[in-house]
């Protein structure tokens, strides 16, 4: 894996973490159901690049 990878990879990883927890937050209260749509969307979408990224090595 090069560096530029490795990087983006770190990138997600955090941004997943930061996601994750807004979205238990985001449960805990459920006022916008558009909002928990919108948050479970992005950690797909980020999981999904991840995967793609660890197995283009």
């Amino acid at each position: 894996m090069d560096k530029k990878a490795k990087k983006r990879l770190d990138v997600i990883n955090k941004k997943l973490q930061t996601l994750r927890s807004q979205l238990a937050g985001s449960r805990a209260q459920a006022d916008d159901a558009d909002e928990l749509k919108q948050l479970e969307d992005e950690i797909a979408k980020l999981e999904s690049e991840s995967a793609e990224i660890k197995s283009s090595k």
